[in-house]
């Protein structure tokens, strides 16, 4: 899995947990991961998370889908920027997100977690078409 992967896998599951019962032991791993790598940080982290779920909470009353997506780049930004600081950190932010975070989602209220994982494989002339949503396909 490369960089890029891991921080978007890592994001929009982080974004997920934020819509879960299971968000405050989602928060708690990612904030002291944080303060075990950037102590001076944590602090900041925790409050962003906050304010995050926050505006996910009412992104969702109101019935805005564009404000999660809004705040998984956001997510995404910022795990960026800490990993470009420190790449050696990619394979512990994998660890987290894989042993800590995702396994809270399955096991969460039921609720959409805004996250979706799709695996598949063609071969020879086969096609994939996969989609979070529905999906038209319209050939000649």
């Amino acid at each position: 899995m490369t960089m890029d992967a891991i921080v978007s896998s890592a994001a929009t599951a982080l974004v997920g947990a934020m819509t879960t019962e299971t968000w405050q032991q989602a928060r708690t791993a990612l904030v002291a991961w944080w303060r075990r790598i950037r102590p001076q940080q944590a602090s900041r982290v925790d409050a962003a998370l906050v304010e995050c779920r926050n505006r996910v909470q009412t992104a969702r009353r109101a019935g805005d889908e564009n404000a999660e997506s809004q705040l998984v780049a956001a997510w995404r930004s910022r795990l960026n920027a800490l990993l470009r600081d420190d790449p050696s950190l990619v394979d512990e932010l994998r660890r987290l997100i894989d042993e800590e975070i995702t396994p809270l989602l399955r096991h969460g209220d039921g609720s959409r977690t805004g996250s979706h994982e799709f695996r598949a494989e063609a071969s020879g002339h086969g096609r994939v078409f996969q989609a979070g949503h529905d999906q038209h396909i319209h050939e000649s």
